[in-house]
């Protein structure tokens, strides 16, 4: 009987011994789907989640969509990672604490300096960049050549901004420096433009999109303390920290960083012809060439093709090896997108931009409703083309606010530039703008055309009242 309990003392702690062991095999497994790790999850789920600012040095939307530095590197970022981006816009800095730390957002990217707070929520990734920072004064005022000067004039940062910090430093060094915060909506640019402030302290990318705002403020010196800028992971994702910190060293060695860094400077302004006679050696040499093809692209789409020249000049001066900085190619400028749109293979062949660059106007000014006169509604339609039909619309709802004309090209390109104020732009729909730049492309154009107008008529061809025309939108060599 004996032998009999102690098998069943055998069999039942066998028993027990088993079920421990398949609990404790459970419990692993439980374990290990708890403790998957941040970037396992981005991949699984297939997702990167980013937030920023609507900033023009963060994220914006251009003509062509999306663009910005940090949304330019998280875009390049998600696409290593073989996931999609989902960018999240929030109002300033404090909102983007509360989004990482509340695990809306796996990564913040807003050319950010990350002090004490960020290192709360989040692990600061290795700065990616060093950015100089101006001493800016009104032209016409004496320039300060050093830190010494700077303590005869009023001086001005934004209040709680990086320059703050950096001002801070250099105080160690000049004990003498004082300076005053600006709040609201006030840019300390503005305060100087306006003779409030003598000198302000701003990052160089900053005004690389601010100075065309306030031509009359000047860089006196750059400080000898640059800021550093940098992304911010959540808290507790070291492989996702080790990965952002690689593709930075990555994207450093290969020089792409310094490229795309050059690529959304604040000076990628649209093609700016200023010389004259750079338009008359073009036109001699340069548009003969492409002349049928402007005529016959304009006829199809029922265009004036002296506009459409003039266009094409602005863009690149009818080269079709033309390359922005943003990356658009060709005679028209096409960007891949659009040309992928427009169903072009090669953007330096000049026929198929030229054609494509006349459609894509031609569905541009459809946009645009009939009750606006003419030629206003095909300068908005020209402002389109630059900077996108959405941003011209937010300055038209804009100007009305104001009690400006929309439907007035006049008025309404005098509010484009407030596509770039905070004030202004976060009531809008598409937000930031570099708003002065269609005000200048249509300028140029506007003066183009004329020139091309004023060109006598080919030998030969003598216009008659029998002549029939083509049709074409109305005249635009009005006001």
């Amino acid at each position: 009987m004996a032998p009999k309990r102690m098998g069943s003392r055998l069999g039942r702690t066998a028993y027990r011994l088993g079920t421990i062991a398949a609990v404790s095999a459970m419990a692993m497994l439980v374990q290990g789907s708890t403790t998957r790790t941040l970037l396992d999850r981005i991949r699984a789920q297939g997702e990167l989640r980013v937030v920023t600012l609507n900033l023009p040095t963060c994220y914006y939307i251009g003509p062509q969509g999306p663009t910005g530095l940090d949304y330019d590197l998280a875009r390049k970022f998600a696409d290593e990672l073989g996931v999609r981006l989902k960018i999240l816009t929030v109002p300033d800095e404090a909102a983007l604490q509360a989004a990482l730390a509340s695990g809306r957002a796996d990564i913040a990217a807003a050319q950010i300096t990350a002090d004490a707070a960020w290192q709360h929520v989040g692990e600061p990734a290795a700065p990616y960049a060093q950015i100089p920072q101006l001493v800016i004064y009104r032209q016409g005022e004496q320039a300060p050549t050093g830190l010494p000067q700077l303590q005869y004039a009023k001086l001005v940062v934004r209040a709680g901004s990086p320059q703050v910090d950096v001002l801070q430093k250099l105080k160690r060094l000049a004990p003498f420096l004082k300076w005053a915060g600006t709040t609201g909506e006030e840019s300390p640019l503005q305060d100087v433009a306006s003779g409030r402030a003598g000198y302000a302290v701003v990052d160089a990318r900053a005004y690389g999109y601010a100075y065309y705002l306030y031509p009359d403020v000047r860089v006196a010196f750059t400080l000898p303390q640059r800021r550093p800028v940098q992304w911010v992971v959540r808290r507790d994702a070291p492989e996702l920290l080790r990965v952002v910190n690689g593709f930075f060293n990555s994207l450093r060695r290969s020089g792409q960083l310094n490229k795309l860094m050059r690529k959304d400077s604040g000076n990628a302004t649209s093609f700016l012809i200023r010389q004259p006679h750079l338009f008359e050696v073009d036109f001699l040499e340069r548009l003969p060439r492409y002349e049928p093809w402007f005529k016959e692209a304009a006829a199809r789409y029922h265009l004036d093709w002296r506009l459409l020249a003039a266009m094409g000049f602005q863009e690149s001066r009818w080269n079709p090896r033309a390359i922005s900085a943003t990356g658009a190619k060709g005679v028209m400028m096409l960007t891949a997108d659009t040309a992928q749109e427009m169903g072009v293979a090669d953007r330096a062949n000049a026929k198929a931009s030229i054609f494509a660059g006349a459609r894509y106007f031609a569905q541009v000014l459809k946009m645009w409703p009939d009750h606006i006169p003419e030629p206003d509604r095909i300068w908005f339609a020209v402002a389109s083309y630059n900077v996108g039909f959405g941003h011209v619309e937010d300055a038209r709802v804009l100007a009305q606010r104001l009690g400006k004309n929309p439907d007035s090209w006049k008025q309404v390109s005098h509010v484009l530039p407030l596509l770039t104020v905070p004030r202004w732009y976060m009531q809008t729909e598409y937000g930031y703008a570099q708003g002065w730049q269609p005000v200048i492309y249509v300028a140029r154009v506007r003066e183009f055309l004329h020139l091309l107008e004023w060109q006598p008529p080919e030998e030969g061809i003598i216009e008659t009242a029998d002549t029939k025309p083509v049709e074409r939108s109305p005249t635009v060599s009005g006001s």
